[in-house]
């Protein structure tokens, strides 16, 4: 590598310039004659050993370049070279002309002129600089050999000199495959101009280029993009003479894969929390669903329709056989200059029957989502649900297919339908964990609105309070519930839960639970969470509440409640909660276990003659409170310590996101079997 980077010539084949390595070695030259007597003595021998051309010519080579301990033993070895032409090579000490010793390594051979002459040559080198190259040079080869870094050398035509394995293995191609070759010619699928033009600035400038980002594809990984950081410098002799560029070559291709899902991730909260903004405005069904449709267009399809199965929109059970077609109405449709699409899909308010083999119907009967990267006519006919609407969708250009299923408290309600015509991207990963999150906080939002929808000749006022709608932020509290009804869907419990806003940026939390089930209890809960949210406008003490509360509730037929009672105030950092007979709140704070929270526990609303008390409770920004109605931790088989225990453990992690800490504690403590109704509230304090 050295030889071939070191040197060059011109065009019409004139000797290159020397490298300047014999100048850091300073090989000194010496000739005798067959006596041993010196007969020609260079420069860099005068700078060795001290002694001058005159000084040293005609004199003993014993005498002037070997201490005299050894001058017996060097005169034997001179002679064995002259006598069998065998070279020799060793190491001496050697006295200067200034009395200086200094170790030397030696060479010595037989040299013969054209006239039969016989002479002997000797080089020599000082030791120190010798074993300093030496060790020089074994450290940059065992370097270069195997770091983990690409290494590269250029020449001043940009072609390799040399390259290591971690380089020939990132370009897919052997070292000495390299060698000769342009960077254009070995590495195709980068963008070579601005490599080779920044090799050459390098070359011209000196300038070194340090962590230049690039992106290609190589021999060896042509179907993925990689990334590289690239660092560039130029080599020069000990001359100053220009050698080429040394390269050195990071494959950051994870960091970089880490940017993509990084930027795609805030893609998507951007997305999040546009519909959070926007899906679920009012209880209006049809609404919602539209609202849904219009965030999913176009940021993450060119065509989506919201389908609700008819059952569900009808209040009965959902499931579905394998053999089993699926009755969907189509709530709302939405599309980009795809008049064709929007002739293919459901009217909106339509009922239409997909069969067991439709790709929506496997997607509603499963709960898993179902992605068709690239369309193909066969799948077309598996979309639609007719062979006149496959065509439709085939003309307009459908290419790649989504369905995510909307599931609402354990229930699949629907599927949100997906389809790409201009956007020439098929769906991947990143817009399947965008879809899913859209319908996940969609679906909540349609459930609420097709159950209001359902109970509003009945109980219109009751199923407002049953499924409280209130901004995710709330004073200083970002807030989520959850509200699972008792036994059947259509069955109305009496647990309930608030988050009222009051004066000074505080904000009140209740969760409640009312004796019984069915209309009678859902009333008393109805008239207590009016009650409860009238009372805490008066910002009253929470104990005080709780008396009114309790006066209220004797009066209503002998109804017994249970509730928690809590005030934040972001100014104090702290909650002032009171507890009537209700299980204790749960707090996680970070770098702490979750506990629940030491109340005085209080008797049930209604019990009447039993004081409450208020107990002030610190709660800083980070701090979560977890409040839940007995139906979440409470089973037939398992003792309450044992459940709360298990609560606690799942509050694990006081980052996780507050809607996906509700539908884990959900999924993980609510049993099938238990049929009392759940209510969960979880507040979190904000900066």
């Amino acid at each position: 590598m050295s030889a071939a980077a070191g040197s060059s010539s011109s065009a019409g084949g004139a000797p290159g310039l020397p490298s300047g390595l014999l100048d850091v070695l300073s090989v000194a030259s010496v000739v005798l004659d067959t006596k041993g007597r010196i007969v020609l003595w260079s420069p860099q021998a005068e700078e060795l050993f001290g002694y001058t051309a005159k000084e040293a010519l005609g004199r003993y080579a014993a005498q002037v370049m070997i201490h005299e301990r050894h001058v017996d033993l060097v005169v034997k070895l001179f002679a064995d070279v002259m006598a069998t032409g065998q070279s020799w090579a060793g190491a001496f000490p050697v006295r200067r002309k200034d009395g200086s010793t200094r170790m030397v390594e030696f060479r010595n051979m037989r040299l013969v002129n054209d006239q039969g002459t016989v002479y002997a040559l000797g080089l020599a080198a000082d030791q120190s600089t010798v074993r300093r190259l030496e060790r020089d040079v074994a450290l940059s080869t065992r370097m270069v050999a195997q770091s983990p870094i690409g290494l590269a050398v250029v020449d001043p035509d940009l072609r390799f000199v040399s390259v290591n394995p971690a380089l020939a293995r990132m370009n897919g191609l052997p070292p000495e495959d390299h060698v000769g070759r342009r960077i254009r010619e070995v590495l195709a699928s980068v963008d070579a101009d601005a490599l080779e033009a920044a090799v050459r600035a390098v070359l011209h400038s000196g300038e070194p280029l340090v962590d230049r980002s690039t992106v290609g594809r190589t021999r060896a990984d042509p179907d993925e993009d990689h990334a590289w950081s690239i660092s560039l410098y130029r080599l020069e002799d000990s001359r100053g003479t220009v050698l080429g560029v040394a390269a050195s070559v990071i494959d950051v291709t994870d960091q970089y894969r880490a940017g993509l899902e990084a930027e795609a991730a805030r893609r998507r909260l951007a997305v999040i929390a546009d519909a959070s903004a926007r899906i679920g405005t009012t209880l209006d069904l049809e609404r919602t669903a539209r609202e849904l449709a219009e965030v999913a267009v176009p940021e993450l399809a060119d065509v989506a329709s919201v389908d609700l199965l008819a059952d569900v929109v009808a209040g009965r059970y959902s499931g579905l056989r394998p053999t089993e077609s699926a009755a969907i109405r189509s709530l709302a449709v939405r599309a980009v200059d795809a008049p064709d699409a929007l002739r293919a899909a459901d009217p909106a308010g339509q009922v239409v029957r997909y069969a067991p083999d439709r790709l929506v119907t496997e997607c509603v009967r499963t709960g898993q989502p179902v992605v068709v990267a690239h369309v193909e006519d066969e799948d077309l006919a598996r979309i639609a649900p007719s062979a006149e609407a496959a065509g439709l969708l085939a003309r307009a250009g459908v290419h790649s297919y989504l369905a995510v299923p909307l599931i609402a408290r354990g229930e699949v309600l629907g599927a949100l339908d997906l389809k790409r015509i201009h956007n020439p991207l098929p769906f991947g990963r990143d817009d399947l964990l965008l879809a899913r999150e859209l319908a996940a906080r969609a679906a909540v939002q349609i459930d609420n609105a097709r159950w209001y929808q359902n109970a509003r000749t009945t109980a219109l006022t009751l199923q407002r309070s049953l499924l409280p709608s209130h901004p995710p932020v709330t004073g200083g509290l970002e807030v989520a519930s959850r509200y699972q009804p008792a036994g059947a869907t259509t069955e109305v419990g009496g647990d309930w839960f608030d988050v009222i806003p009051l004066e000074d940026g505080k904000t009140a939390l209740v969760v409640g639970d009312v004796m019984g089930s069915g209309i009678d209890a859902a009333a008393t809960m109805g008239r207590l969470r009016t009650a409860t949210t009238t009372l805490a406008s008066l910002d009253l003490d929470p104990a005080v509440l709780l008396e009114h509360l309790d006066r209220i509730t004797q009066g209503l037929d002998h109804s017994i409640a249970t509730c928690v009672y809590a005030v934040h105030d972001p100014r104090l950092g702290r909650c002032r909660i009171a507890n009537a007979g209700h299980l204790p709140p749960a707090r996680v704070r970070p770098g702490l276990p979750p506990a629940l929270l030491d109340l005085p526990t209080g008797a049930p609303l209604g019990v009447g003659g039993v004081a409450f008390s208020t107990t002030d409770v610190d709660f800083a920004a980070g701090d979560q409170l977890v409040l839940y109605t007995d139906g979440l931790v409470e089973t037939r088989l398992h003792s309450l310590d044992e459940r709360l225990d298990a609560l606690l453990a799942l509050l694990d992690d006081p980052w996780r996101p507050l809607e996906e800490l509700c539908d884990h504690l959900l999924t993980a403590l609510h049993h099938p079997d238990n049929h009392d109704d759940v209510a969960l509230l979880v507040a979190r304090a904000r900066d």
